[in-house]
Parts: structure tokens; sequence; C-alpha cells
């Protein structure tokens, strides 16, 4: 089956290429931003129309939370626009989508498993963004599966671990906020889910939660990674009140993975295990 990944020169994006290549999926495209802008209708038709895919990933998306605060029309032009532009595609081609979303469309102030069916309300416009993102998509195309992921990280792009990990070298000590509750997502493990989903055949369309097994704070998460990585770093655990950002985020937006888990019979590795796989392979040494 055609696959084509839009965004793909970001950290999913490169994660779903090094996975496509281990599993010897072939028949995979990585189009550039030229030649398959979310933002340009004229363009994705184009597209489509030589590849006719039959899976379409969208990683692409605006992730900037707090610069979105001063941005909301560009924002809302990535996050929610361009999903509607990539499903209408979609639905003319018949293509099936999978399209990564957030838990940051929950407000996140209520300590229980969020499911797929809990109510949404977003507290930042990159939340509100990707809801809109996910509810256009709904209204537009029937075959989709929308995966909410959580503090994604990989040994590509900018992320969490490979801040931490440049500090540790750079510092002595420093704060990371303790008062944030919720689950690391390695990249790879995020691609090889939804390679799974697409080789299943399923069509049991809808909304889906994935992040790695357990539950950790930001300020533990610092921790494991400095325990892992071998740096001498003192943490010290600071509250959000102290450290003040443009956009709120969820003070506990621990998802319920046991939608994904039954319908695709997929095992999740537990958020350490993944993080020593990562630090190895950044630090290989």
């Amino acid at each position: 089956m055609k696959v084509v990944v839009l965004g793909a020169s970001g950290q999913l994006g490169s994660c779903l290429k090094k996975v496509s290549a281990e599993r010897e999926f072939l028949d995979i495209s990585f189009p550039s931003e030229n030649e398959g802008n979310i933002l340009d209708p004229e363009l994705l038709e184009k597209l489509f129309a030589r590849e006719q895919p039959e899976f379409v990933i969208n990683c692409a998306a605006y992730t900037a939370v707090d610069k979105a605060e001063d941005e909301q029309d560009i924002c809302r032009k990535v996050n929610r626009d361009g999903a509607a532009y990539i499903a209408s595609a979609c639905a003319r081609h018949n293509a099936t989508l999978v399209h990564i979303s957030t838990d940051f469309v929950f407000k996140g102030n209520v300590p229980q498993l969020l499911s797929e069916t809990d109510p949404t309300d977003p507290e930042n416009i990159y939340g509100v963004t990707k809801l809109e993102g996910e509810e256009a998509i709904k209204g537009i195309l029937s075959r989709y599966f929308t995966i909410r992921t959580s503090w994604l990280y990989s040994e590509f792009g900018n992320n969490f671990v490979k801040t931490m990990l440049r500090l540790g070298k750079e510092r002595e000590q420093l704060g990371v906020i303790a008062d944030q509750t919720g689950s690391p997502t390695y990249a790879i493990d995020l691609a090889g889910v939804i390679f799974d989903i697409i080789e299943s055949g399923s069509e049991s369309y809808g909304v889906y939660h994935y992040s790695n097994e357990g539950v950790t704070s930001w300020y533990d998460f610092a921790k494991a990674i400095f325990d892992i990585s071998k740096a001498s770093v003192k943490v010290n655990p600071v509250k959000s009140s102290e450290y003040v950002t443009k956009a709120v985020r969820p003070a506990y937006s621990v998802m319920d993975k046991s939608k994904i888990k039954n319908t695709f019979s997929v095992a999740i590795p537990y958020w350490r295990d993944s993080l020593e796989i990562c630090i190895q392979r950044l630090q290989p040494e």
C-alpha cells in the first residue's frame, strides 16, 4: 500500500523514515514542504494525484506552545486549516488519514486517566487549534485515525531529552517543573504503532491515545535523563507558579491507552525503558 508522510522533516517524520526503513516498508514517500505544503490545497491536490496514496500520515503541526499565544493566526492555519485541507484531499482520493494530535486538548486539572470520550477543554491556543483540527477532520472524513500523544522526544529534532542532555554538560544545577504530570513518548515507539495500525487493515476509525506506559513529572523525567546519561547535575523541583509561561499547560494529562492496546493488540513500552534506548542511541559510547 502506498503511504505519504506530510511534515516529513520534523521529529516524528524523521522517526517514521527510520522505522519504515527498518521494516522495509518500501512504498512510502516523504515529500518536502515545497511538494506537500499543507496550506496550499492546489499543491496538495497535485501531490495526491501523482502519488495516489492509500494512507496519509500527517505529522505537520505548529508546536511552539508559548509562541502560539502571540501567533494565533498562523497556529490556527497550520493546525486547523492544514488538517482540513489534508482531510479534503484524502476524501477526494479515497485515502485514509492518520493524524497526530495532543494531550493538550484536555484541561488536565483532574488526576485521573483521560479517555478518548472525556470532555475536551484546552487552555492554550496550541491545544485549541489542535482540537479544531481534530473536529475539522471528523467533519470532512470518515476514514481517519487521530492519535493523541504527549511529551514527544527522540534522537531527532528539538525536544526535552536533548535539551536536558545539553544542559547537563553546561550546568551544575537547574530547576525543572515538578507539578506537571504526564507520560513521555518515544517518537520511535509512536512511529512503530502508526505502521501497526496501517498494516492491520482495521476499519476501527476514530480517536486514539498513545504514549509510553507509566507516569512521571518533568522533574522526575529530567532526573531519569541525568541518571541514565550519568550526568552530575543537581535538579531542583520548581512549581509552575514560580516558572510563568505565556501558555497554560495541563497539570495532569495522563491518557488511558486501553482503546489502542485492545484494538490493535500493541504492547506499549514503559517510559524509562524507551528513554534508556533513546539515550543509548544519542550517546553510543
